[in-house]
């Protein structure tokens, strides 16, 4: 049966040209973004997955940043140990000429200061970006190596831990000089004193003190990105003084001079060397602290090594020995964490690419796919056309019935 108002091939037909032309639309933006998954329409669980990956593909590159900074840091200090070590071989050198009976001792011993003075420029030196690892101005650093994600979509990150190697004449000790007053939730690591200190608006405390206090050694306290810093002087130790209130009162006056909104330190000399801590801020804030002891350093008993000195020179060459292992090891402990971190960087570099050919394989069109696709599209299209122009003509041949 014919009908003049329902074209029944034409419909068929019009559909047909539809779906034709759904799927060259799609295959021409797969040609055009080269991705068979460009947004969340298109397959919405391999998307959100496919971002995630990209995300943490993102981290990593920060990380390779962050390897990067690391192992320069690290090679500088490594460099510094090493140039160190043959400086003093230098000097021992010296102090082995300086055995002999027929040798002027004062001129070999000029020779040691000036390398003594050339250790102590390196040592000053070697830092990267601010951070020194040799000079005793830091006990270790993190350098960020990874973010791991668990099955739950948990990020943790993880750390390559490098340990200072102190080659100055000063540095941190485990000597301790912190312990917490009342209500105070402190963590007390050898030489490093931490306090939390909550904006609820309470107050902790924390003392300073130790009976032994030598002339060079120095008090830090850090918080809110601030370092308050105190050197002990002779007259600080002097008969009659107290060390512990010049120290906390000279911290507490610097912590007052950076206006730390909502911080309030108070000081009774009732309680000698006890600063109390009153955050009413908006933010919680972190106390640490740390001592420095001024004859710590890995190589203090150079200040000992003298040419002139014909009475000691014999066991000068024990200690130069003693210096020279210790330079050694530091050099060694340095090349060890930083072929860690070579290897770290090498993997994350690798996993990044992995990450990315994992993405790929995911959202990525199949090119010679979709070209194979489009050419055959575009013949159903052009045959599409052509079918619902000969189905629009079947009406017309029902008018050859009314002749």
């Amino acid at each position: 049966m014919s009908s003049i108002l329902t074209n029944t091939s034409a419909m068929v037909a019009l559909q047909t040209l539809k779906s034709i032309n759904t799927g060259l639309e799609k295959v021409q933006s797969e040609i055009s973004t080269g991705k068979t998954i460009a947004n969340a329409k298109d397959n919405s669980a391999i998307w959100a997955i496919s971002k995630v990956m990209e995300s943490d593909v993102n981290g990593f590159r920060a990380i390779s940043d962050s390897l990067s900074l690391g192992e320069s840091t690290v090679a500088v200090a490594q460099t510094a140990a090493e140039t160190i070590q043959d400086l003093l071989n230098e000097i021992k050198t010296k102090i082995v000429a300086a055995q002999g009976d027929n040798v002027d001792r004062t001129k070999l011993n000029n020779d040691v200061d000036a390398l003594k003075n050339q250790i102590s420029s390196v040592v000053s030196a070697a830092q990267f970006n601010g951070l020194n690892l040799v000079d005793g101005s830091t006990a270790t650093t993190n350098v960020l190596s990874s973010i791991d994600r668990d099955s739950t979509g948990t990020v943790t990150a993880n750390y390559i831990s490098v340990l200072a190697q102190n080659l100055g004449s000063g540095g941190y000790t485990a000597k301790t000089v912190f312990s917490g007053g009342t209500a105070t939730v402190v963590s007390l690591a050898g030489d490093t004193f931490v306090m939390s200190l909550d904006n609820a608006g309470g107050t902790d405390a924390v003392v300073i003190g130790n009976p032994t206090y030598d002339v060079g050694e120095s008090i830090n306290i850090n918080i809110a990105g601030y370092r308050a810093s105190y050197t002990v002087s002779a007259n600080d130790i002097a008969a009659g003084n107290t060390p512990e209130d010049i120290v906390a009162t000279n911290l507490k006056a610097q912590i007052e001079s950076f206006n730390i909104s909502g911080l309030v330190v108070a000081y009774d000399s009732a309680v000698p060397g006890q600063l109390t801590f009153t955050n009413s801020g908006t933010l919680d804030l972190t106390v640490t602290g740390q001592f420095g002891d001024e004859g710590a350093g890995g190589l203090s008993q150079l200040s000992t090594i003298d040419a002139t000195n014909a009475g000691t020179l014999a066991a000068q060459l024990i200690t130069m020995e003693t210096l020279i292992s210790t330079a050694i090891d530091a050099a060694a402990a340095f090349g060890s964490v930083g072929n860690q971190i070579d290897t770290q960087a090498a993997f994350v570099s690798k996993l990044t690419d992995s990450m990315r050919a994992g993405i790929g394989s995911l959202v990525d069109a199949d090119m010679e796919e979709a070209s194979a696709r489009l050419q055959a599209l575009q013949v159903q299209q052009q045959l599409g056309i052509q079918a619902l122009s000969i189905a629009n003509q079947a009406p017309q041949n029902v008018l050859s019935l009314f002749r």
